[in-house]
């Protein structure tokens, strides 16, 4: 028998405890305690260790409690259909952390999540068996149970630590736990947990359905009714995976999440006087590992070890009692299917910080005193020495030595036989540190949380998509990492074209284990991509998610862009996206439904202002056949097609505009022209240029907008810059506004600051007609001002003001005649004419 089937073989066949027939024969069999089954004989000893989740001490006690007791069985808290991935924890690529997670295949964003960590004792139980060949099984409320269930009967209360805690006069319950267990690992220590928890579960009152009310009595008929995931939403603050469960009620003794009890919650000043409740989910799942204890202890086990939460030690303990009552709760209990595997896990998402409802506060010094057995403190003080000098901190040797110095003489005073984590970090603090609280996060963040991510064998059950992605990675030498990295691309070169085609389609599927960044390399051109790359557990749920879409990424990505392409209410803009990423993607087989889908929609959308949202998306898809291979023929005719409409309708779509209304579609006039430069298109720059300067001609268009036509025509040298001159004197006329005058000097300069520093004549010129306003329209026009002149970068404000100094605030004297407009002259002496004649 390989190793794996030793480790996960059931020693009783293929019944469940929820199936009626094993429960009838259990029933029958088992009287009054497991001990009465013949099968079992007197001679059967069952041993129930209360851990806490993630403690190494809890590990390390439970590690040397196992090789002492020696079982032929092992029971873990943790979902019993998992059952058959227990055999994965002794391969070689099994590297924790790592997660059971399960999830409901026709909606995988119903999941959960069962985390472990090396120093788990749920995981060394779980390598013990699989090193001795011992039967190991979850004992829990399968997945199936927990994923159908609902989520508003599960019970609050206090956290039984914080109780404790504070019996022993400690404010702080991480640290009571981390004086008590943690800091002095011993065997011995689960009897005097079991008896701590039962005294507590003595006075505290029984739920029935999970209320809080302390006068309400057990009642083992009253049907049952589960907390379960609420449906999926990522977004949310401090979740740990992607089912949170009530992530504000942090009160809670167990998460559905995990089923996992809650760490020591050192920041509710409430919680040691809270009250701790025993509500109807708790006594459902307790009766679930019993009746697995029973069908274990009738299928022959000798020797019977049980891991369990420390709060529901005490209900596992022989004997048993009977197994009708057990039977009764957990009968009628809702089902769903469930599919389960291993997931790669990380260090951040164990902390109680995330929301995680077992969560720890430290796991990265958690996992330090679990590895290093040999001088831990001085040990960990040589990490943070090296973290401060990565980030250009002096820390010499002398700082680490009286840094432990500092942390033993700390845990002497305080009667601790080691330094615990109170202890080192003020030590941390005080010599490291100097007492600077933001470089003591940096040793917070990246040592006693850390970012460490796990891994899982090739060969664990998943759905094609994630093994396509396992292959991918592996073809391309992208390997997910937690800690955010940059990646520059150079696609120039095959491998960086297919990592970025890579990149792309999961950022379609909705997985963004990369976001496109700007790289310290500048570069102007098209051929190089930055990305930072870091990789969150939630995202094995979002492939599993994006599984419905194909089973490769290439077609997933493409099944799933054409139909948010074919939705009856998508826009021009979203499809000229969609075509971007598609062509960024390599989705060859989308590209052409979504031209066809492009050209329909610009062909019925009347509203200017989305033709230009989308054309520069099309624009700058033209240029990637110049270093992607990628052929875009298609494009140039959809991208003439939008560019006659645009001209044909924009100087209709100028007038009678508002001032945030032209601000937006000066925006988008701008984005506009840089395309159209960009692609070099003679015809395109032709039809452009002479639409901007219908709307410079005009008189009726707001100044943001008439400003900036005439700053894009001077710039393209379709009008020069006597001509420009004479448009910005007839603008600054005293037949305009204060505010229509700043509005077209705001158009006109547009975050170009440097233009008024070359153009000493433009200065004077906005210069003389700030001087001449009096102070209701300088007060009035400031805004608007400050807006123009505070988009200039520092230097140009400085060069400015210089300009100003050398030039001085005495008008410029000129020269010749003043140059009269005929046209205009003639409708002013028409204008006159008439209002004489009027008069008279």
């Amino acid at each position: 028998m390989s190793e794996r089937n030793k480790a996960t073989r059931t020693p009783t066949g293929d019944t469940a405890p929820g199936d009626p027939a094993s429960d009838a024969d259990i029933g029958e069999s088992s009287g009054s305690g497991a001990t009465s089954d013949p099968l079992v004989g007197a001679a059967a000893v069952t041993r129930v260790f209360g851990i806490r989740h993630h403690g190494p001490g809890s590990a390390r006690s439970l590690r040397h409690a196992l090789e002492e007791f020696r079982p032929d069985a092992i029971l873990i808290e943790g979902p019993a259909d998992a059952d058959p991935l227990v055999g994965f924890v002794a391969a070689d690529t099994m590297a924790p952390p790592v997660a059971l997670l399960a999830y409901v295949p026709d909606s995988p964003a119903r999941a959960a999540f069962w985390p472990f960590a090396v120093f788990s004792p749920e995981w060394q139980a779980m390598r013990y068996g699989v090193e001795h060949a011992v039967p190991v099984r979850f004992c829990d409320l399968p997945a199936t149970n927990v994923l159908a269930a609902d989520d508003d009967a599960r019970g609050g209360g206090s956290d039984p630590l914080a109780a404790l805690a504070s019996a022993a006069g400690y404010d702080d319950a991480e640290r009571w736990w981390d004086a008590v267990v943690e800091s002095v690992p011993d065997s011995a220590a689960f009897e005097a947990i079991i008896e701590a928890m039962a005294a507590l579960r003595e006075d505290a009152p029984h739920s029935a359905a999970g209320t809080t009310t302390p006068t309400t009595t057990p009642t083992t008929d009253a049907p049952p009714r589960l907390g379960a995931p609420a449906p999926v939403d990522t977004d949310v603050p401090g979740q740990v995976s992607v089912l949170p469960v009530d992530v504000p009620d942090a009160d809670k003794k167990h998460s559905a999440t995990t089923g996992f009890e809650p760490a020591a919650a050192a920041d509710r000043p409430d919680a040691a006087i809270a009250p701790l409740i025993v509500d109807h989910h708790t006594l459902v799942r307790e009766a679930h590992m019993r009746q697995v204890m029973r069908q274990v202890l009738k299928g022959g086990a000798k020797r019977l070890a049980v891991v369990c939460g420390a709060w529901h030690a005490p209900a596992l303990v022989e004997p048993l009692g009977p197994a009708a009552p057990d039977m009764r709760l957990l009968k009628g209990l809702p089902k769903t299917k469930a599919a389960l595997t291993w997931v790669p896990w990380t260090h951040s998402r164990l902390a109680a910080g995330s929301g995680y409802g077992a969560g720890v506060t430290s796991p990265g010094w958690y996992h330090h005193l679990f590895t290093e057995t040999e001088r831990p403190v001085a040990r960990w003080l040589t990490k943070v020495a090296g973290v401060l000098r990565s980030h250009d901190l002096p820390v010499s040797s002398a700082h680490i030595i009286e840094a432990v110095r500092l942390a033993d003489t700390l845990a002497a005073l305080r009667g601790r036989p080691l330094p615990g984590l109170s202890e080192v970090t003020e030590a941390v603090r005080a010599v490291m540190c100097g007492g600077d609280e933001t470089v003591l996060r940096l040793v917070i963040d990246e040592l006693v949380v850390g970012e460490t991510l796990g891994g899982v064998p090739d060969d664990t059950p998943t759905v094609p998509l994630a093994a396509d992605l396992r292959a991918r990675c592996k073809t391309l030498r992208l390997k997910q990492e937690a800690l955010a990295r940059t990646v520059d691309l150079d696609l120039r070169k095959q491998r960086d074209v297919e990592r970025s085609h890579l990149l792309h389609r999961l950022r379609l599927l909705g997985i963004g284990w990369g976001t496109p960044t700007t790289g310290e390399v500048r570069s102007t051109g098209t051929f190089r991509e930055t990305w930072t790359l870091r990789w969150e557990p939630e995202f094995e749920v979002r492939i599993v998610e994006a599984a419905v879409w194909g089973t490769t990424l290439r077609t997933a990505a493409e099944t799933k862009i054409l139909d948010t392409a074919s939705r009856d209410d998508v826009t021009v803009t979203a499809l000229a996206d969609a075509l971007e990423m598609a062509l960024l993607a390599d989705l060859g087989g989308a590209t052409e439904g979504l031209i066809r889908r492009l050209e329909a929609a610009a062909a019925l959308d009347h509203d200017v202002t989305h033709l230009l949202g989308a054309f520069p998306g099309l624009t700058r898809t033209l240029r990637y056949g110049d270093v992607r291979g990628t052929d875009t023929k298609a494009l140039a005719h959809v991208a003439d097609g939008l560019l006659v409409r645009i001209c044909a309708g924009l100087p209709g779509a100028v007038t009678g505009l508002d001032t945030d209304a032209a601000q937006a579609l000066r925006t988008q006039i701008d984005a506009a022209h840089t395309a159209i430069s960009t692609r070099d298109d003679e015809h395109s720059s032709t039809e452009w240029l002479a639409t901007l300067q219908r709307i410079a001609d005009r008189d009726d268009v707001h100044g943001a907008i008439a400003g900036r036509a005439v700053r894009l025509l001077c710039d393209a040298e379709r009008i020069d810059d006597a001509d420009s001159a004479r448009r910005l004197a007839a603008a600054l006329s005293i037949g305009n506004t204060p505010a229509a005058k700043a509005a077209w000097i705001d158009g006109f300069l547009g975050g170009r600051g440097l233009l008024l520093v070359h153009d000493r004549e433009l200065l004077r010129r906005i210069d003389e007609w700030l001087r001449e306003l009096n102070e209701d329209q300088f007060v009035a026009t400031l805004p608007l001002l400050r807006r123009t002149f505070g988009s200039f970068e520092s230097g140009e404000r400085r060069a400015i003001s210089q300009a100003l100094r050398d030039t001085g605030t005495a008008p410029a004297t000129t020269h010749g005649t003043t140059e009269v407009d005929p046209v205009r002259g003639e409708l002013a002496l028409r204008a006159a004419t008439a209002i004489l004649g009027a008069a008279g």
